[in-house]
């Protein structure tokens, strides 16, 4: 469980892992009464971290998903926000776009350089997958990977530490697109199938062989 989060408030890690869930799973996940999740989850929502929605699927009465509001999202950190932001705008006001760009493009290169020192072209795509997830990871991401039954893979990265300044500036989320593929190499084609920039609520990458 991430240290982040207090004890009293585990429901906000699964919904933040996990995404949306309804009272049932939740109490299943904390290991607890269905009247023990729904006392956390009714402090946790005048706290204004997390909300539900009413749903009707089929027959029966509706039920209640839980997700994290944005202040919920915001308990998991970007990494040194506030700093990053005025860093931006300063390299852009004085430098211009063009220096900022190459900032960026330099620092996809440092990346890859790291992760070519866990990540071998002898390594099978499944384990190139795994420990760039454990690698992402690491860095804060809370990345995770799945196998489908096609073979191909989705690396999931549930939490952006650096979503502010992405936000300000998407070239850090293209650079990140083009260090995967060059990192999983020519054979492999890397597609970005959920965005958080694009409402999800999280970043999510299929990797297949060509």
């Amino acid at each position: 469980m991430n240290n982040i989060i207090p004890e009293n408030e585990r429901a906000i890690w699964i919904l933040k892992h996990e995404g949306e869930k309804t009272l049932k799973e939740l109490a299943l996940e904390l290991g607890i009464t269905t009247e023990g999740a729904r006392f956390q989850l009714l402090k946790l929502s005048n706290d204004g971290l997390v909300k539900s929605e009413s749903r009707a699927l089929g027959r029966g009465r509706p039920q209640q998903f839980w997700t994290l509001t944005q202040k919920g999202h915001a308990k998991f950190p970007d990494s040194h926000s506030e700093l990053t932001l005025r860093l931006i705008n300063k390299i852009k006001e004085n430098l211009g776009e063009d220096t900022l760009t190459q900032i960026i493009s330099s620092t996809g290169k440092d990346n890859l350089q790291n992760y070519r020192k866990t990540i071998t072209e002898t390594d099978s795509l499944k384990e190139k997958v795994k420990k760039l997830a454990e690698l992402r990871k690491s860095e804060g991401y809370m990345a995770q990977f799945e196998e489908n039954e096609d073979g191909d893979y989705l690396l999931i990265e549930n939490h952006c530490p650096i979503c502010a300044a992405a936000t300000l500036c998407q070239g850090f989320c293209s650079t990140e697109l083009n260090t995967f593929q060059a990192i999983l190499g020519p054979n492999t084609k890397v597609e970005r199938v959920d965005h958080i920039l694009a409402g999800a609520r999280r970043c999510a990458y299929l990797i297949q062989e060509k």
